[in-house]
Parts: structure tokens; C-alpha cells; sequence
């Protein structure tokens, strides 16, 4: 016999346990050729827990909540005291176990756009666990305008890895310095998702930034994130050095902003759109100044 579903505000019940949501999905998985969606389908999942080890994540590689493979991805939930940790190093360690896949690789280059949240979500072991509204929002963040505009704009030889962070992860982790996150390292956006009724303020974070995102003002890490011990992290000061944004004022009001040489399929929509020098302020779509080069290997996107 199913257990029957819960009126909402009819009555106070207990608040399910927090817990911490990463997500990561392919470009353009589904351009891909049918005989190579299973193998990278496994492929993802294997270069994740790869990072997770080379970061000292260990406990988290063996303890992950409600796996899910999402075909193009996986997702999983996680205790929230190694949240600092997936921010910082693993994000970064990410981006170079997908570039050094990607270097010697024959196959088709694994780039990924990253999402990661927090919020109360059921975990007893039961089906069903790990529904919820956080888990919603963990995917739509991954589908936002911004972190699919921001990947699609650097280069595919350097950039492998673009990451956007919820507003809750963002307070509770990184303004508090309880990782070697940066606040500079990141950006503000307002995360959208095209035909969804769904707007949140998040976080851009690329660990390796290239091209125009460099001549916007974000620099490169200075060194690779190294492996990490989480039990001594803890007690570590957050890092100052590293990936910086400087240089230019961009207000955003729907997707992102990319300034510089664009080579690939990138198109422009929006509303208004005043350009002052290198500022930039606009109320919405992707807005792309600089060298811009439609079409060419792939539809617009």
C-alpha cells in the first residue's frame, strides 16, 4: 500500500535534514554521436570521483546520498560540512583532472558546467529520498542562462569546468570564510532558465578562465588547487591568491556578459544594452562585445 501524500500547511511536521547538492552535466552531450552517449555516460561519473580523491574528498567519494545518473551528468547529496571543501579545492581539481582527460583523450572533449546548492531534503533510506525543491533549484541553476552562456564563450583548451553556486551556499560558505573560495573569485548573476518560471541570484565561478574572459578582467588561478586533507583544511585561513575579477563593471540583469573575441556559435538577445568604454550594463539575454563569429561548426546557441 502507497503512503499517502502530505497536505501542505496543514499541520507542522519535522523539517527534513539539510543537505548539500553537486550536480554537473556535458555541453553538448546531445550533439554527440549515439554509440558514444553510454560511454561517456560512465565516463562523468568516473572523472567526478577521480577529483573527489585527488582532493582529499575520500569520505565524500564513499558517502554520496541519493547517486543519481543523469545521462549527460550525475548528482548527488552530501553532508553540509564539506561544503568549504567542494567549493575549495575540488572545483579547481575538477577543471584540471577534465583538462588533462581532455589532453590526451581521442575521444570527444569532456567540458562541464557544475552546480551546487544546500536545503532540506528527505534522507532516511526510503524511495524518494532527496526530492525536493532544493533538488529542483540544484538543476535549474545547472541549466541557467549564465554558467551555459559563460562555458560556451571560453576556450575549449583551457576552460573545462564553469561552476554557479546558489545564493545560500554563497552567504553560508564563502562570505563567512569558511573556504579558500574567494569572494573576488566569483560573480554575481541572476540565474535563468529559459521557459521556466524560475530567477535566482547565484554565483559564477571558473576555475581556469580563458580568452575574453580573461580580457574582461578575470585572471587565471596562479597555481593548480592542490590535494587537500579535510580534517587540517578546516583549521586553514581562506586563500587570498588566485582567480581574480577586476578591470571591468558589469551590471546584469538576465545572463551573462562576455567581452572579447568570440569564436564560436554564440548569439545575442536582449533588451536594452548601453556600452560605456568596458562597462557594460544591460537588462537581458547573453551580451557578447568584441569580435563576434556566428555559426560556422555548430546551430546557435
Amino acid at each position: 500500500m502507497s503512503s499517502p501524500v502530505p497536505a501542505a500547511y496543514a499541520e507542522s511536521r519535522p523539517l527534513p535534514p539539510y543537505r548539500a547538492l553537486f550536480a554537473v552535466d556535458a555541453k553538448d552531450f546531445t550533439g554527440l554521436p549515439a554509440v558514444q552517449h553510454g560511454p561517456v555516460s560512465r565516463l562523468i561519473p568516473e572523472l567526478v570521483d577521480q577529483a573527489l580523491d585527488r582532493a582529499g574528498l575520500h569520505e565524500l567519494r564513499e558517502a554520496k546520498r541519493f547517486l543519481a545518473n543523469t545521462g549527460d551528468g550525475v548528482v548527488f547529496g552530501f553532508d553540509p560540512a564539506l561544503l568549504p571543501f567542494v567549493l575549495w579545492p575540488f572545483l579547481g581539481v575538477l577543471d584540471d583532472t577534465l583538462g588533462a582527460y581532455n589532453k590526451q583523450s581521442v575521444g570527444p572533449r569532456i567540458r562541464l558546467r557544475a552546480s551546487v546548492h544546500v536545503g532540506p531534503l528527505p534522507d532516511a533510506d526510503r524511495p524518494g529520498d532527496g526530492n525536493g525543491t532544493a533538488r529542483n533549484d540544484t538543476h535549474r541553476l545547472l541549466d541557467s542562462r549564465p554558467v551555459k552562456a559563460i562555458l560556451t564563450a571560453a576556450s575549449e583548451q583551457v576552460t573545462h569546468l564553469a561552476a554557479i553556486v546558489s545564493q545560500r551556499v554563497y552567504e553560508d560558505v564563502v562570505l563567512s570564510g569558511y573556504t579558500g573560495l574567494h569572494p573576488d573569485r566569483c560573480v554575481e548573476v541572476p540565474a535563468t532558465v529559459e521557459g521556466k518560471t524560475f530567477s535566482q541570484r547565484a554565483w559564477l565561478y571558473v576555475p581556469s578562465p580563458s580568452g575574453n574572459l580573461v580580457q574582461a578582467g578575470v585572471r587565471p588561478r596562479e597555481e593548480s588547487a592542490a590535494p587537500a586533507d579535510t580534517s587540517a583544511a578546516r583549521e586553514q585561513e581562506p586563500a587570498t591568491s588566485g582567480t581574480q575579477y577586476s578591470g571591468n563593471t558589469q551590471h546584469v540583469g538576465e545572463g551573462a556578459a562576455v567581452m572579447g573575441s568570440v569564436g564560436r556559435d554564440v548569439t545575442y538577445s536582449g533588451g536594452s544594452t548601453t556600452n560605456h568604454g568596458t562597462n557594460q550594463h544591460w537588462g537581458g539575454g547573453d551580451n557578447v562585445s568584441g569580435d563576434k563569429r556566428v555559426g560556422g561548426a555548430g546551430a546557435p546557441r
